[in-house]
């Protein structure tokens, strides 16, 4: 009788899954929540004033730049992959998604799975690519920051490349739902006081660019939920 029980959660799971990934392409072609989503992630100056410089370019030559958002989908339950990025680099320490600056001709979507090739060995095999969430501008690097959305499907075995990365981990989308892994602490942001909303899903916290444009695929994911429930 567990067996069967099993059985038939994993089938409601798979196919809560695939209704995920179909209502998600449906979404990133049409309407997404956008910066509201993102600003909700945004760290903000204790004394209430806002830098729009941060999310808005003064000028239209900063660099283009992308990550891949992977969704791992052959587990169980979906989860997002993140990477921990070495401490010699450019946001050493934090948790981010593969990505980095455009090269030549390349197309956005090329650009986050080379990326994540040379970041983390990801293979292309299984890989579907389902759309881009909102562009987030990231001030201090003057860069424009597009998040590509793709599904991994087929299990296979990440490496991480030690030049970029010191850990992969995946965190189901389910914990990053829970209102309990939110949370806010005030932080000293180069010599600014900062109220910060953060992730605490693993020993580093999971805040800034990455928390902003993940909030905006996290925020779909609850619609998503929200419109099942009632299905």
């Amino acid at each position: 009788m567990h067996g069967c029980t099993y059985n038939k959660e994993l089938q409601i799971a798979i196919l809560l899954q695939k209704k995920f990934h179909n209502y998600l392409q449906t979404k990133l072609s049409s309407s997404l929540p956008g910066k509201n989503a993102q600003r909700k992630m945004a760290p903000n100056p204790v004394n209430g004033t806002n830098n729009p410089k941060n999310y808005n370019p003064a000028n239209d030559d900063f660099r283009n730049s992308s990550v891949l958002v992977p969704i791992i989908s052959w587990k169980d339950e979906l989860e997002v992959l993140l990477t921990l990025r070495t401490q010699s680099i450019n946001h050493g320490g934090q948790l981010s998604f593969p990505g980095g600056g455009k090269e030549g001709e390349e197309t956005i979507i090329e650009t986050a799975l080379r990326e994540a090739q040379e970041e983390i060995g990801l293979s292309s095999k299984g890989v579907h690519v389902v759309g881009q969430l909102t562009p987030l501008y990231v001030g201090h690097s003057d860069n424009m920051v597009t998040p590509v959305v793709a599904f991994l499907e087929q299990e296979q075995t990440f490496t991480p490349n030690p030049n970029e990365v010191d850990e992969i981990i995946s965190v189901p989308i389910s914990k990053l739902v829970q209102e309990q892994n939110l949370v806010e602490e005030n932080w000293d942001l180069r010599g600014t006081p900062y109220r910060v909303p953060f992730w605490d899903i693993h020993r580093v916290p999971l805040w800034g660019a990455t928390a902003m444009m993940l909030n905006e695929l996290i925020e779909l994911y609850k619609e998503f939920i929200e419109k099942n429930s009632h299905s």
